[in-house]
C-alpha cells in the first residue's frame, strides 16, 4: 500500500463510520470495498461494493468498527482521501474528499486524478512507498 508511517490510507468521518457500521451489521458483510475504474466524462469513477471477505492484497482501514477495504489498483489514487456520508433533501450517499483529484465533472460522479508531476511536487521527499 502507498502510505506514510503512522498515517492511515483513508479517513472516515463520524457520519461515514455510522453508515458503514450500519450496513455491515444489517447485511453481515466484512466491510465495504472501495476502488476506482475508468469511466465518466472526466475519466475515472469511484466504486463501492459490499465485501464478504478481505482480499489478499486489499489495504484494510478500520475506524470505530467500520471497515473499508481498498482494492489494490485504487490504493495510490485514494491515499489521503476522507470518506464522508451526507444526507440532503434530494439525496444521500458517500462522498470522497480526495486531495489527489485534479478535476471533476459537473455532476460530481466522474473525476480526473493529478498527473505524476503534480504529485511529485506535493511529495518532495518522494512518493509514499509501498508498505
Amino acid at each position: 500500500m502507498f502510505g506514510l508511517p503512522g498515517k492511515q490510507a483513508v479517513q472516515m468521518t463520524p457520519a461515514a463510520i455510522r453508515q458503514i457500521v450500519k450496513l455491515m451489521q444489517r447485511d453481515g458483510h466484512a466491510g465495504l470495498r472501495i476502488g476506482v475504474k475508468k469511466g465518466g466524462c472526466a475519466g475515472m469513477e469511484y466504486t463501492m461494493d459490499f465485501a464478504n471477505e478481505i482480499g489478499e492484497h486489499d489495504e484494510v482501514v478500520e475506524q470505530e468498527g467500520a471497515r473499508v477495504m481498498i482494492a489494490p489498483m485504487a490504493q495510490m489514487f485514494l491515499f489521503g482521501t476522507e470518506i464522508d456520508y451526507e444526507v440532503s433533501l434530494l439525496e444521500s450517499g458517500f462522498r470522497f474528499n480526495n486531495p489527489n483529484v485534479a478535476d471533476a465533472c459537473g455532476c460530481g460522479e466522474s473525476i480526473k486524478f493529478k498527473d505524476v508531476d503534480e504529485l511529485s511536487a506535493e511529495f518532495p521527499e518522494g512518493v509514499p512507498k509501498l508498505s
